[in-house]
């Protein structure tokens, strides 16, 4: 398989054309045709050019432009913003503002997301901060490396989400939970924390299609953009790039699924564009078959399968409407976020010398929601030849499920912790009547914020007349 290591980390998946722009000239710069994007929403340059000669041995080549080894990107929903279901109080400008505040190079995988959407992973980073329902908070949920799973015990601000991640990073190694790891962010960052009211609850909806021109508001449009192969044409882009920047478009987004989409396209320009595209020769409307498969980049084998999968599901009119498929060839991945996951095995050491078909291992989510973690076998050590009746199984599975009470496809991924809070009051002790200060007594005429040891001494009980001093005072605990 060829390997594919050199990386420009896209801060969000989001840049400008020209920025666009300046990565194809450097690609061209080193002798290459194409690049192409990754599953973190970055974009990744092949070790050779077209020749076969090495990158790395061009004069051209600049360590320093790339991402470094140990460097990670941020990824972000930023993609799926007015096109797709959102959160209510969520802005393509909410985004954008996070990402400003990011004046470091993350180590670790960071994820910036909305429940709402199903076009970027909620799981699968090591930070995952997930809007919640209240206006300018976010839950986070940790899968920090030698790590136990965990969610952060409290919601965090907008503007705090890039000091926190930061000072994770430093810290987290040292630290061996979350509580402690709270504690010790809550000594050192000045934070607008909240209280977790609501349990983050993610609901599961079909996977949506990405591609082609679609409607968005009144006078408007977004245009989705996908290869078959993942490489991505550099005198096309470039093109498309000085289009886009004639016709005012600002943003480009990449994808977790080896595509981009630009948002905001005049009514006046999707003629124009149309036109383009046709001469360019661009098809723009491939079957959802073919949309909804992630597979790592680069794998020849793993491109084969999927088209060996994909034919047969097209020959036997078969629907996977809503469902995601991965392809695995890397036996150390465990992060997971489709519907259904394909493991190639790997060949025992013993036999690496023969030609052997390799076997398959079949995974689906529970309930096929990726968002839950949870993947149960299916199948395994199949042939290929066998898969596509195996899938077929599972896709009936999936249908007949499908909206029905016993399909549990929402969760609640966190326990509600609610604040308590605890307050003075005095208890009769004959018959446990509680006199709450904050409250009065109505009965006998006791203004509220009457504090008791202003009551006269003539106070008694409303409930049994027991005196005054027969009162002890207690805390009250209230949630």
């Amino acid at each position: 398989m060829e390997q594919f290591k050199q990386r420009v980390n896209v801060k969000g998946g989001v840049l400008s054309p020209r920025e666009l722009q300046g990565i194809i000239t450097y690609a061209e710069e080193l002798g290459l045709e194409t690049i192409h994007f990754g599953s973190r929403q970055d974009i990744i340059f092949p070790e050779k050019d077209m020749h076969g000669n090495s990158i790395a041995e061009k004069e051209a080549f600049d360590p320093a432009y790339f991402s470094s080894s140990v460097q990670q990107n941020i990824t972000s929903s930023y993609v799926s913003i007015d096109i797709f279901n959102a959160t209510v109080w969520l802005r393509g400008t909410t985004y954008l503002y996070i990402l400003e505040q990011f004046s470091y190079e993350p180590s670790l995988k960071i994820n910036i997301t909305d429940p709402k959407q199903q076009m970027v992973s909620l799981f699968s980073g090591d930070l995952n901060f997930i809007a919640s329902t209240h206006e300018d908070y976010w839950y986070l949920f940790l899968k920090l490396p030698g790590w136990e799973e965990a969610f952060y015990p409290v919601l965090i601000y907008t503007w705090d989400i890039a000091k926190v991640a930061e000072e994770i990073e430093k810290i987290y190694s040292k630290v061996g939970n979350v509580n402690a790891l709270f504690q010790i962010l809550n000594d050192t960052l000045d934070t607008n924390n909240r209280i977790i009211e609501k349990p983050l609850n993610v609901v599961f909806k079909p996977f949506p299609y990405y591609e082609g021109f679609n409607k968005m508001g009144i006078n408007q449009y977004w245009l989705g953009l996908y290869w078959r192969n993942n490489q991505y044409d550099l005198n096309f882009m470039k093109a498309f790039c000085e289009f886009c920047i004639e016709h005012r478009v600002g943003k480009i987004s990449l994808t977790p699924w080896k595509s981009f989409v630009i948002k905001g396209i005049h009514k006046e320009s999707k003629l124009p564009l149309e036109k383009f595209l046709g001469q360019q020769g661009i098809n723009v409307r491939h079957s959802a078959l073919e949309l909804n498969w992630h597979l790592p980049v680069g794998s020849k084998r793993a491109l084969d399968l999927k088209k060996f999968l994909v034919m047969n599901f097209d020959q036997n009119d078969i629907s996977t409407y809503g469902l995601t498929f991965g392809i695995s060839v890397h036996r150390e991945q465990k992060r997971y976020f489709t519907s259904i996951v394909i493991e190639e095995n790997k060949m025992p050491d013993a036999i690496q010398d023969f030609v052997v078909r390799p076997t398959y291992n079949v995974l689906y989510a529970k309930s096929f929601n990726p968002s839950t973690r949870k993947y149960l076998v299916y199948a395994q050590d199949v042939d290929q030849m066998d898969l596509p009746g195996l899938l077929l199984e599972l896709t009936k599975t999936y249908f007949q499920k499908l909206g029905t009470e016993d399909d549990d496809q929402s969760f609640s991924a966190i326990p509600v912790k609610k604040e308590v809070v605890q307050i003075e009051v005095y208890q009769c002790g004959d018959c446990q009547t509680i006199y709450d200060p904050s409250v009065g007594d109505v009965v006998a005429g006791i203004e509220a914020g009457t504090e008791f040891e202003d009551l006269p001494e003539s106070y008694s009980c409303a409930l049994c007349e027991a005196p005054k001093t027969s009162f002890e005072k207690m805390i009250l605990d209230v949630v």
